[in-house]
């Protein structure tokens, strides 16, 4: 039986026995009947922009009928959307499930123009009182606060419907296009003298090989596959930026960048601070590039080499080792931890495998309640095991939000890793407690791996996003720029740590990010740096921590970043915090260079 085949797909079963299952169409009615009740409940309340006065009683009751209803309705459709997702995040092909999220987003437009006047009814009350007079209110004050900002940078009604239907044939359906599109790519490849044709992901997998040859060879029919595919992907992110610096300039912000921060929790300051220091580490990253090297036994590291083996250890992992031991160490954090490890495992909530039609990468989503379904590309590989410990995180984060309401769970993406990153650094810590020293080397080597993309890659993505967005201002742009912008954007953060003739042009192409929200980069720097803050405080106070770390997950979506964060003391608008948080980093890499030599 090939590795494969014994890899266990996630079950679904306890949602909706099957897609064409009465279960699930009667939920969908359901779920539709809802929306429409909740139009007339809107239209018999006069839900929508007014100026502001006094406020009224009627105005309470309304806000909490409207919010109860809301909240009920959230739970469904997103119990839907997640439903339907997991079949097509695993089969791109499987028409049926396109078919049916198709017509459900189609629905769901009419909650959007929904969400839409409820922002603006609320940007026309007086909050303060509104929290004086409402308990629901006063859990709901985050999602307050943020409404009235949205209140301030919506267009006309008429003209935020209108951006809310040409969403799906708009941004909504390059993405889509972009993420079917490169699902279903097929690679020539030649491997052991037999001519095949493998899915992308699988190809990208190739890059952990041992074999250079074999690494190289993938990278350049990888790059040929992408140049093959350049035309409809660059058309898909120039449609998808385009759209982003229009309507933020219908809406008044200042740029793009600016929303980006809004919808994130945090502000200039914090972000500059993060990047400063994260500039200030990439000679410390260079360093760990240039000892890999080394060990590899190479003057200089392409592109394909980052991610070569160094050590015994990270092709030793199977599945069955990898769950037996993230469950045991998460066990030293907490019996909680440990024990929604092994629900998921029991309950077959990961889709293990990569296979054809299949997303590249991993992901967790919530289902309902504290339940979860999570998407990997298991690799035998101590970085298989991370990403297992990674995307459990995720997990207990949605464990934790399970209490909250669908609107106090509105988590931004900077805090959504803090969960994820903690997990994975117990995972590392205790490998590293148990290995010998060339294993120490490869578990060394798989945390500065992903350290590396999270620090120095990340900065190149938002380089790159920033650099794409300000000339889409002017006009479209082509593949061949599209591929100069990321180059420039790699030489200034890897600098002399990769080989210059050996980088990746076509990353652009490589990375779903940039085909859905806003900067979805520099969230991911925030979470590992914020995690390794908060781990931090956890060894020295363990007790302590343990006493409140689970109310952090369940509060993040109830404040701003800064707000949580000093809740450990920390500021996260001082380069310091961050700085510290790279030490851990540092510390790592002087270690990963010792074990090598010179």
């Amino acid at each position: 039986m090939t590795q494969t085949e014994t890899l266990p797909h996630w079950d679904l079963s306890e949602m909706f026995p099957a897609l064409d299952a009465p279960e699930l169409s009667a939920a969908t009615l359901q779920a539709l009947a809802e929306i429409g009740e909740l139009e007339h409940l809107f239209d018999q309340h006069d839900v929508q922009r007014h100026e502001r006065a006094a406020l009224s009683d009627a105005q309470v009751a309304t806000f909490e009928l409207v919010i109860g209803r809301l909240n009920r309705l959230l739970e469904q459709t997103a119990l839907l959307n997640s439903y339907l997702y997991s079949f097509i995040s695993t089969d791109s092909r499987n028409t049926a499930a396109q078919a049916q999220i198709s017509a459900l987003q189609q629905e769901l437009v009419r909650l959007s123009k929904l969400n839409t006047r409820l922002t603006a009814w609320l940007g026309s009350l007086d909050i303060a009182a509104l929290k004086e007079r409402s308990q629901l209110a006063r859990d709901h004050a985050f999602m307050l606060q943020k409404a009235q900002v949205r209140a301030a940078h919506q267009m006309e009604p008429a003209l935020e419907n209108l951006a809310a239907e040409l969403g799906l044939t708009g941004g909504s359906a390059w993405g889509k296009l972009y993420s079917t599109f490169t699902s279903q790519l097929l690679v020539p490849f030649e491997q052991e003298g037999e001519p095949l044709d493998l899915p992308m992901s699988a190809i990208r997998n190739l890059a952990f090989e041992a074999d250079r040859t074999l690494r190289q060879r993938a990278y350049q029919a990888e790059l040929a596959a992408w140049k093959r595919a350049q035309v409809p992907i660059s058309a898909a992110l120039n449609s998808i930026k385009g759209e982003v610096d229009t309507l933020a300039k219908r809406r008044g912000w200042h740029d793009p960048l600016e929303i980006g921060l809004f919808e994130n929790n945090i502000d200039q300051a914090t972000l500059d601070a993060m990047l400063g220091a994260a500039r200030e580490a990439f000679p410390d990253f260079r360093r760990y590039l240039k000892a890999k090297a080394r060990a590899l036994g190479l003057e200089k590291l392409a592109f394909y080499d980052m991610f070569a083996p160094v050590g015994q250890s990270v092709s030793a992992w199977s599945y069955e080792d990898a769950k037996a031991f993230v469950a045991s160490n998460f066990g030293t954090f907490s019996p909680r931890l440990r024990e929604l490890a092994e629900r998921a495992f029991a309950e077959n909530w990961i889709d293990v495998p990569p296979r054809e039609g299949k997303v590249g990468g991993a992901f967790c989503m919530r289902v309902r309640g504290g339940e979860s379904r999570i998407l990997t590309n298991y690799k035998p590989s101590f970085s298989g095991v991370s990403t297992l410990a990674h995307e459990l995180g995720h997990a207990y984060h949605n464990l934790n939000l399970g209490q909250r309401s669908p609107l106090q769970r509105a988590t931004p993406m900077t805090l959504a890793e803090t969960a994820s990153i903690f997990c994975e650094t117990i995972v590392v810590n205790a490998a590293l407690e148990q290995a010998s020293p060339e294993e120490q080397l490869g578990i060394l080597e798989a945390s500065l791996q992903d350290s590396t993309q999270v620090v120095v890659d990340i900065t190149s993505r938002f380089v790159f996003e920033g650099e794409v967005l300000r000339r889409r201002q002017q006009r479209e742009l082509s593949a061949e720029e599209f591929c100069q912008i990321m180059r420039d954007a790699q030489l200034d953060t890897y600098g002399d740590g990769l080989d210059a003739e050996a980088l990746h042009p076509y990353m652009w192409a490589a990375k779903p990010h940039y085909y859905g929200s806003l900067f979805y980069n520099y969230p991911y720097m925030f979470g590992l740096l914020f995690a390794l803050g908060l781990y931090a405080r956890y060894q020295a106070d363990p007790a302590a921590f343990k006493g409140v770390y689970d109310d952090l997950l369940a509060a993040t979506g109830l404040d701003d970043a800064a707000t949580l964060a000093a809740r450990f003391g920390i500021d996260i608008r001082s380069v310091d915090f961050w700085r510290a948080s790279l030490n851990v980093i540092r510390s790592q890499i002087d270690r990963f260079e010792g074990l090598v030599g010179q």
